[in-house]
């Protein structure tokens, strides 16, 4: 059973500067709600109660906003109020994806987990979460290492972590760090939505610095797939990355969309 969730969003948020100068990308809104609110959501919603968000400097505000308020209970429904515990922790440098869940080691305590990015929101297509039909193909699989991927346009793969996957089994054979375009192995990329097993740790301990100098939880990824299986699973819904401006206006505008307190509002605009 998959009990905890561990969040990352430790990094500094550069492509949003100056609107990061104050304020964690991860509380930028999607309409009513910050973003990471959307992602602590999908971990309560998916059957997690114990999650643990990775923070970094500058980013109090996470902290802050899932403390009880007292216009809680005359503005808010129960969205935040019926939320289960978060611990919070800070990463001390900004070294890394893979560096950043390393941190969690203590709180996941030999369980496996789920890891979702503070800065990527799902929908799903179907009666259950993304996350949750994850954890239903984890255990299809005997418990082994699930990573949702989808298929994006052949043009993007360069903004993504890209697999190479055998389609009969499912089984993912490497992983690469937003290749170029005339290199990926196919057009499946990593959605942000993992399930650990406690071993990713021991891979992470042996990373060096990737791409970027970065210490890349791809990196990890390909040296786990060596030794083990790990197993790909394209999502039941759509990832909604707000990692860049132009992808958070976008994404902004679909919920807008999709709220019917707020949609009408699309039609006044000229």
């Amino acid at each position: 059973m998959i009990r905890k969730a561990i969040i990352p969003a430790a990094g500094s948020g550069s492509r949003f500067y100056p609107l990061t100068r104050a304020q964690p990308k991860e509380m930028l809104p999607l309409v009513d709600k910050p973003v990471i609110h959307y992602v602590v959501e999908e971990a309560v919603n998916s059957g997690l109660d114990e999650i643990l968000i990775i923070v970094g400097a500058g980013k109090e505000a996470i902290i802050n906003y899932f403390d009880k308020h007292k216009l809680d209970d005359k503005y808010m429904n129960d969205d935040i109020k019926n939320l289960p515990d978060i611990y919070f922790i800070r990463q001390k440098e900004q070294l890394g994806l893979a560096d950043s869940i390393k941190y969690g080691k203590k709180f996941t305590d030999g369980e496996d987990f789920v890891v979702l990015l503070g800065d990527t929101v799902y929908k799903s297509t179907g009666k259950n979460t993304v996350t949750s039909e994850l954890i239903n193909d984890y255990n299809k699989h005997n418990k082994k290492t699930i990573i949702g991927l989808e298929n994006v346009n052949k043009n993007l793969v360069n903004h993504y972590g890209i697999v190479s996957i055998n389609m009969d089994t499912s089984t993912i054979i490497s992983a690469v760090e937003k290749p170029d375009v005339h290199i990926a192995p196919s057009n499946l990329a990593i959605t942000g939505t993992y399930i650990f097993n406690d071993n990713i740790y021991e891979y992470i301990n042996n990373l060096k610095p990737g791409k970027n100098n970065e210490l890349q939880l791809t990196d990890a990824i390909n040296m786990l797939c060596l030794n083990d299986t790990v197993y790909g699973s394209i999502i039941n819904g759509h990832r909604y990355d707000i990692g860049t401006m132009d992808l958070w206006l976008k994404s902004f505008l679909i919920f807008l969309k999709d709220n019917t307190k707020y949609s009408y509002i699309l039609e006044t605009v000229r």
